[in-house]
């Protein structure tokens, strides 16, 4: 019998066999090789890859919104992306963070009442949005809604306590962490309780509790629009196919969630622009993409003036932008902007009238918002003496930051809780009596009226250390 056993043979020489760095990549192996990685990657992710993965994703939102037919809306920033214009009726501002393991929470700044409103108009809505990372739906829709709903459901049908228990997906949130979710609820109702709204007309639109339904693009779509009687639905909707493993893209080049993130791959590209050239974007060849896209910016990205917002009971204080205030403001008005520069137009319009805070962009400027308030305020006060009657237009370049903390602050000294204007002698800093819960309650009457003002935590901080001293 042949033996197996292999014997080594004393004379070999060890260079014959591999040697450990040559199993191992040294470091310009892993150089190269994570190079290759990223190039890989970078083409995937391609602008192009991008746009068709966004019109793919879109015309599954179509399908959805002619199943159900229900109006869209958009969970805002990358909800519009998958909408075309005139299939959107609105925009909501769900955070997903707010739906974040253990950050289970209700916003008292976005309260999206706006949702609420065309929820009673067409019987429900469908929100959309979308995720990346292998994740089968966005935590704003997983959790975020689901706790607005609940909360939104004891508040206005406090009577209906089979609607009070929060629901959502068992496929996506566990028993342990729904518990712990459910257990807040009562908690976030009482908050939502404390801004004192005015919910009278809300309630005569809403005739039914909110109830969330999920759905993805692997669900089954209804043959024929279901009707509901006991309920409106809110029909949550994953727009983005799941990829599976770590990665956001497909062997096919499908990218999911390809709208997330727009500020890093667009260049300047925005929803509404799009859709306006959508048959174009979709037919040029990736080595002009770029190029063809900085032409359409420059030909009609830029953002138009929004509509100025007012503000309140009595509407004394209105917010926007600074180019909406240039053509919109009144000759009475009294118009202060925050920004870098100010507005030739403006101080030429208003005159004594025009009041400038020059801040720099971004968190630096809000970081100084809190030391430049109180030389704003002692303008304001003489502004006031001289013209009482007058409207507050307070605008940024946006109309959503730094002037929005402005117009906060302007609210919690010079306007009442009926929103009637204070006597500039009883205008006290700090003020007297002043707390973090009447700063809440003026921030929501600038949520209700403008749902897509944002202020940042910092300039919110600014304001906050201002007016509490």
């Amino acid at each position: 019998m042949a033996n197996h056993d292999h014997e080594v043979n004393p004379t070999l020489n060890n260079s014959s066999y591999p040697q450990l760095s040559d199993i191992i990549f040294n470091n310009t192996t892993n150089s190269s090789f994570n190079k290759v990685l990223g190039e890989l990657k970078k083409s995937t992710l391609s602008i192009p890859n991008r746009l068709r993965s966004i019109k793919q994703d879109a015309n599954f939102v179509s399908e959805v919104a002619s199943a159900y037919a229900l109006p869209l809306v958009a969970n805002e920033r990358c909800g519009s992306w998958y909408i075309p214009p005139e299939q959107k009726k609105q925009s909501a501002y769900f955070k997903s963070t707010d739906g974040h393991m253990a950050q289970w929470s209700f916003s008292l700044r976005r309260l999206n009442l706006q949702v609420l409103e065309t929820i009673g108009e067409f019987d429900g809505c469908i929100i959309v949005d979308s995720t990346r990372r292998g994740k089968s739906m966005p935590d704003a829709l997983s959790k975020t809604i689901p706790i607005w709903t609940t909360v939104m459901n004891r508040v206005l049908f406090p009577e209906r306590t089979e609607s009070h228990e929060v629901a959502t997906p068992p496929t996506v949130v566990g028993e342990s962490e729904h518990a712990q979710i459910a257990a807040r609820i009562s908690g976030f109702v009482e908050a939502l309780k404390t801004l004192d709204l005015d919910l009278t007309t809300v309630r005569e639109k809403i005739t039914k509790p909110l109830r969330p339904i999920w759905v993805t693009p692997t669900s089954s779509l209804p043959s024929e629009a279901p009707e509901f009687s006991d309920f409106h639905p809110v029909v949550l909707l994953t727009a983005s196919s799941r990829v599976s493993g770590s990665e956001s893209t497909s062997e096919t080049g499908y990218v999911q969630g390809a709208a997330d993130d727009a500020e890093a791959w667009a260049q300047g590209l925005t929803a509404p622009l799009f859709w306006q050239h959508s048959e174009t974007l979709l037919s040029t060849p990736e080595d002009m993409i770029e190029e063809v896209i900085a032409s359409l910016v420059a030909q009609g990205g830029a953002s138009k003036g929004s509509q100025l917002t007012a503000i309140g009971p009595d509407q004394r204080v209105v917010i926007g932008m600074i180019d909406a205030a240039e053509t919109d403001a009144r000759e009475t008005d009294i118009v202060i902007t925050v920004s870098p520069k100010e507005s030739k137009v403006l101080r030429s319009k208003m005159r004594s009238r025009y009041l400038h805070l020059t801040l720099a962009d971004g968190k630096v400027g809000s970081r100084n918002l809190r030391h430049s308030l109180p030389n704003l305020i002692t303008s304001v006060k003489a502004q006031i003496s001289a013209s009482p009657t007058s409207r507050f237009v307070v605008t940024d370049a946006n109309g959503k930051d730094q002037g929005v903390g402005v117009a906060l602050a302007i609210l919690c000294l010079f306007i009442t809780d009926d929103g009637n204007l204070r006597p500039v002698n009883e205008v006290k800093e700090p003020p007297n009596g002043l707390n973090k819960q009447i700063i809440k309650q003026k921030l929501s009457w600038i949520s209700v009226a403008k749902p897509d003002a944002n202020p940042s935590r910092t300039t919110l901080q600014s304001v906050n250390a201002f007016l509490l001293g």
